[in-house]
């Protein structure tokens, strides 16, 4: 019985293709170790997203080479697609390089007794014409599990190098959603994050065969009525690509949470023309007030990209208005990283890294702010919250809220993995406590 050992950096697609690894490992007969024992294979399913991310992707490598000098090494991911044969040049140890367009076949290379040609499943990624398919049994010990649904970018925004190391949009067949989501429920998981790399492009690619209407909405309106006893969140989505139907279908719908993630990344049309984002300032804006309007308590999530070329202390101030304005939940603020590959590298009036973390820090006070004022318009409201496997660090039963408000909460530990109601107590922009709400029924 062969021991396989997986390390996983990045998104949640990595997260779900890692589980799809596992999976075929365990029906070939493997049995799985963490990446700390021996182990007879190595799987390295690597991000490169920023510069700062391949960096960590080549120190886990050689890491785990170190750890491991007998075990095969299987690397894989968006820095194996991007950097494969420098890879293959820079460490001296034999490794398995597999690319995104052909991680369907990594366990039987893997398992293979054959040795690895270091750049054999190398397929140049813009010729990508399908998505892998990549079934997966069961998300690990966790509760809310990841589906994906889509791979790959059709935008080529300046600063990202994703569309390089996944391809163009790909869409896995609805059919095909809807068995991997009756295996996750079947398996005892009780939310899932339906998810992709542009996942508002869902079902665009599938083309004439196809021979009723596929986009996001239609996917998620069949998730949430084929499987009415389970939570489905949307992962991020566009701004252009939040429509009046789908904040209906979310506002309806009881199991489409009330939750969404929407990437703004500059607050000044300057910049986000640099950045070919496609939208202006004032059309985000609209659109953040159509999701107040239509789904009065979603949870709503920005994403922002801080120090891009050629922001200036006016361009910033712009974006620090906007959502200081913005009727948002939280920041997910990152500082620019210049990535080779990316048009945005060869910008001039790159930022400098102490200005650059300024104005992370600005907005990181603006991100407690924010979360805390959205916490307190629950405190003393009652609300369905998903009981994780774990407990805090105060021996708490911990969950998230419909609407993803993070709360603690004393309980037994039959709770776990249920969907219970709890009463919110106290509120602060790091914690949330509660208590089991009265005639409370775990679901």
């Amino acid at each position: 019985m062969k021991k396989i050992a997986i390390s996983t950096l990045g998104c949640k697609v990595n997260q779900y293709e890692s589980a799809a690894f596992q999976s075929g490992f365990e029906a070939a007969g493997c049995r799985m170790v963490s990446a700390k024992e021996s182990a007879d294979i190595v799987v390295i399913n690597t991000c490169t997203v920023t510069a700062s991310a391949g960096a960590q992707s080549r120190h886990v490598i050689r890491q785990l080479i170190r750890k491991h000098p007998k075990a095969r090494i299987v690397v894989t991911g968006c820095y194996a697609q991007m950097a494969g044969e420098e890879l293959a040049q820079l460490i001296n140890t034999p490794v398995c390089i597999i690319g995104n367009a052909h991680k369907e076949q990594l366990v039987q290379t893997a398992l293979s007794a054959t040795p690895c040609d270091p750049t054999m499943l190398m397929t140049p990624i813009l010729q990508k014409k399908e998505i892998c398919h990549l079934p997966v049994r069961h998300f690990g010990s966790r509760t809310r599990a990841c589906l994906r649904v889509q791979d790959g970018c059709n935008n080529f925004c300046t600063y990202c190098i994703v569309p390089y190391t996944r391809g163009p949009s790909c869409s896995l067949p609805l059919e095909k959603v809807l068995e991997q989501a009756a295996i996750f429920e079947a398996e005892g998981h009780r939310e899932m994050v339906v998810t992709g790399i542009h996942v508002g492009l869902y079902g665009q690619d599938l083309g004439p065969a196809v021979q009723e209407k596929t986009d996001c909405v239609e996917l998620m309106r069949r998730l949430c009525r084929t499987h009415p006893d389970i939570r489905f969140r949307l992962s991020s989505i566009e701004p252009k690509e939040i429509s009046q139907e789908l904040l209906s279908l979310m506002a309806e719908q009881q199991n489409f949470l009330p939750h969404l993630h929407i990437p703004l990344q500059s607050g000044d049309d300057t910049i986000l023309s640099r950045m070919r984002r496609g939208y202006t300032s004032r059309e985000f804006m609209e659109t953040i007030s159509l999701c107040r309007k239509m789904v009065l308590d979603a949870a709503i999530g920005i994403d922002v990209l801080v120090g891009f070329p050629g922001e200036t202390e006016e361009h910033f101030t712009n974006t620090l208005t906007l959502l200081e304005e913005c009727d948002c939940t939280s920041l997910h603020v990152f500082p620019y990283s210049q990535r080779p590959g990316t048009l945005a590298a060869s910008f001039d009036q790159q930022v400098p890294q102490a200005v650059k973390d300024a104005r992370v820090s600005r907005l990181k006070q603006l991100d407690a702010q924010k979360k805390e004022r959205f916490y307190q318009r629950y405190l003393g409201t009652s609300r369905p919250v998903l009981v994780e496997h774990k407990r805090d660090q105060d021996g708490n039963l911990r969950g998230f809220t419909d609407n993803y408000i993070p709360v603690s909460f004393p309980g037994d530990t039959t709770l776990m993995n249920t969907i219970a109601t709890v009463t919110i107590t106290s509120v602060s922009a790091t914690q949330v406590h509660g208590t089991m709400a009265e005639g409370n029924h775990a679901g």
